[in-house]
């Protein structure tokens, strides 16, 4: 089996979620352009769309020179993914030039296509340079992780759900001021939380940028929730990822502190808009990220 981008991971000390993360990322090349990758239940029954960002953008890597990376992602979420069955990663190259490299790729399952995105590529080049101030906000050391936060909730939910809400992920997330699922109040739409690799990464750009992705996508679409004390933990909301656009700004290492902060502009028409800023603790600006999400609430038949 001849996997795309990446070796085997010593993985004898690593954390089995850190392992499971690098394994999700180790596509198999099945022929020229076309990959395959596993899936995992990650969030719940559905395939996480942090997952098929990141396979997505391994794939169309994969078929690019190593000295160019991805400066932009922009995909739609078609279907939902079944976290049973593989996932097909077919890549058009649609442009090789001199500055840009571009490719679109279509994630497939059980024959139909539920994510398409085009990624563009390019070398590192010096230029004009300017910035967003990182915000004034607590450091991640002595705050609580989303794992403690979760299980110190568990016991408010039936045994059949508990396990997969407190299951503990490869991304370390440190929110500042979480929000109690259960217990929601009004407030506005920003937030703030610190993510990182729960382990050291191999030193692969590519891959940085491919966990990130896989990162982008925790907490982003609930900030549109904020402000009316709606959660995803309320059975009479359906909501879902409708697209999602990263852009890379600076080198970045996932397995360092990022500080991710959220805001979202507008809801409206059972949509949400949210925006979000990633900077490396010292300072720099490494990403940004864009998201609408459905939040749509529907009427739950009275008990009698």
């Amino acid at each position: 089996m001849e996997c795309c981008m990446m070796k085997k991971s010593k993985s004898m000390t690593m954390n089995p979620v850190m392992v499971e993360l690098l394994t999700l990322l180790q596509l198999e090349s099945l022929e020229v352009n076309l990959f395959r990758g596993q899936s995992r239940n990650i969030v719940g029954k559905n395939v996480f769309g942090g997952q098929v960002l990141a396979q997505c953008l391994m794939a169309a890597g994969s078929t690019v020179e190593k000295d160019r990376l991805a400066h932009s992602l922009h995909g739609y979420f078609l279907r939902a993914g079944d976290t049973t069955a593989p996932i097909i990663y077919e890549v058009d190259r649609l442009r090789d030039g001199k500055s840009f490299v571009n490719r679109q790729v279509t994630a497939i399952q059980h024959g139909q296509p539920i994510f398409v995105c085009s990624a563009s590529f390019a070398a590192h080049e010096e230029g004009l340079d300017h910035q967003a101030v990182m915000p004034n906000v607590e450091g991640p050391e002595g705050l609580p992780n989303e794992f403690e936060l979760r299980q110190q909730l568990a016991s408010l939910l039936p045994e059949k759900i508990r396990s997969s809400f407190v299951q503990e992920r490869p991304i370390e997330i440190r929110p500042i001021n979480p929000v109690n699922p259960f217990a929601p109040t009004k407030q506005e739409p920003h937030r703030y939380h610190w993510m990182k690799a729960q382990d050291k990464l191999p030193d692969d750009p590519l891959l940085h940028q491919c966990a990130l992705a896989f990162a982008s996508d925790f907490a982003l679409m609930g900030t549109a929730m904020l402000p009316h004390a709606v959660t995803f933990m309320q059975s009479n909301l359906q909501a879902a990822s409708l697209d999602h656009s990263i852009w890379f700004h600076r080198p970045l290492r996932m397995d360092e502190w990022l500080l991710y902060e959220m805001d979202s502009p507008n809801a409206n028409g059972g949509r949400g808009l949210n925006f979000g800023r990633i900077y490396s603790q010292d300072g720099r600006l490494v990403a940004s990220t864009a998201q609408e999400g459905l939040m749509r609430l529907r009427e739950v038949p009275e008990k009698y």
